[in-house]
């Protein structure tokens, strides 16, 4: 047997069980330490975006939005996932779901931080930007879920309490909101928007 943080976890077979509008469930064989092989369930997901917009108040754009797999609303960034095609960047993409869901451009864009959404069976991954510089928009035309949208501007120090005390339970939004707060705290340099993203999704958008 290899020591331990050596093994490498070669999948010997792959099967697609289901492919659906957002996902496809996977099933591959991997090897490993002793020998033995395992059954791993993957499920396969477009990549994602969102965005912490923060006005020159220090307020960030966050918008309530029904989520059928729970039943109600949760205080979310805007955010969406990377579906417009391999032409669309990650940074397009949080461009244009800024847009679409809260009438916002804006001038000023940079890396705020990089999640891996549930690693132990989706490869999931989504990329928080922090834009500034704001400006408003025509109101965007919108459907279904997002037609009952509603945007909220919170402080960002009302939004990591909120985080705390458990009234913003998306991890999106958590993450986001906590690492904006840290970066300010820290004076920490952010990264460019053309910044590597090593666990960009890859595998679902292959399969269109």
């Amino acid at each position: 047997m290899s020591e331990p943080g050596s093994h490498e976890f070669v999948t010997r077979s792959s099967r697609t069980e289901y492919t659906g509008a957002i996902l496809a469930l996977r099933i591959d064989e991997v090897e490993m330490p002793g020998g033995r092989t395992a059954r791993r369930e993957v499920v396969e997901h477009h990549g994602a975006v969102a965005v912490v917009a923060r006005d020159d108040e220090g307020r960030i754009a966050m918008v309530r939005q029904y989520r059928h797999p729970i039943g109600r609303r949760l205080l979310e960034l805007p955010a969406g996932l990377l579906d417009g095609g391999p032409q669309e960047s990650p940074l397009s993409a949080a461009q244009r779901e800024l847009a679409e869901e809260a009438d916002l451009a804006a001038d000023r864009w940079r890396v705020l931080v990089d999640l891996v959404v549930s690693p132990g069976f989706t490869d999931e991954a989504l990329r928080v930007y922090l834009a500034e510089s704001l400006h408003q928009l025509h109101a965007a035309d919108r459907e279904d879920e997002e037609a009952d949208l509603v945007l909220e501007w919170v402080p960002l120090a009302d939004a990591v309490r909120m985080c705390l005390s458990g009234e913003i339970v998306n991890a999106t939004a958590v993450s986001g909101v906590l690492a904006a707060a840290a970066a300010d705290a820290s004076g920490t340099e952010l990264r460019a928007t053309d910044a590597p993203w090593r666990d960009e999704p890859t595998a679902f958008a292959a399969r269109r």
